[in-house]
């Protein structure tokens, strides 16, 4: 299937294009160079043909980030379900509680990387690496959480995480009561368990549409400001 593009204009902005390389004029113009095609399989619609409160959310995290991360411009080609998904994203990741934010970040990542979810691991590695301020951390739990420089807790944390992403029917009252010894309560357990869920699915969709990380993630959080 030939590259799909996606083209964000923004009034008194450059256009910037998501296609597979950028024209000759736009560079000598000092448009930024952007990445490679988000995804290959399904098509992809034009900002100007969203629904406006999914243009509106997208223009917002152009606003913060500098991009649009492609898992945005991916879903996008079903409304209905972008919404759901994003609005169940959120409940789970932007959430206080028991789990910080930092953490929850560590749960997407160990699963994403045992699902071989190329998109997940590098942007969320990308994420964890922000939250926990930590360059290191989150490549050595996306190669192996088991030898990453975590505590207990966590490491109990990602042990539980795993085992939902991979064997949730072997879960067992055992494993409730291994995980509770760490203190983590009711409330994380669900979160744990949800957050590892939810990612099944956004790894699973990401491989599917052939879903390509931003370039602009690889170097997000690696080296101070």
């Amino acid at each position: 299937m030939p590259c799909l593009q996606a083209r964000l204009c923004f009034a008194g902005r450059a256009t910037i294009d998501y296609g597979l390389r950028q024209p000759q004029h736009a560079v000598s113009a000092g448009i930024p160079s952007m990445t490679q095609p988000m995804a290959n399989r399904f098509p992809t619609p034009s900002i100007d043909q969203l629904p406006d409160d999914i243009r509106t959310r997208l223009l917002a995290v152009q606003e913060k980030s500098g991009f649009v991360p492609n898992v945005f411009l991916t879903l996008a080609y079903r409304p209905d379900e972008f919404r759901a998904f994003f609005a169940y994203h959120d409940a789970l990741m932007e959430k206080d509680g028991g789990l910080t934010k930092a953490e929850r970040e560590m749960i997407v990542v160990a699963t994403s990387s045992a699902n071989q979810c190329h998109y997940c691991v590098i942007a969320h590695g990308a994420i964890l690496r922000i939250r926990a301020k930590n360059p290191q951390l989150a490549d050595q739990i996306a190669v192996n959480y088991r030898k990453a420089d975590i505590t207990p807790r966590q490491r109990a944390m990602l042990d539980f995480a795993m085992k939902v992403s991979a064997e949730a029917h072997k879960i067992s009252d055992a494993d409730f009561i291994q995980i509770a010894g760490h203190g983590l309560s009711d409330d994380d357990i669900w979160d744990i368990a949800a957050i590892s869920a939810f990612f099944a699915l956004s790894n699973r969709m990401a491989n599917v549409t052939a879903m390509r990380p931003n370039d602009e993630f690889y170097m997000m959080g690696r080296v101070p400001k």
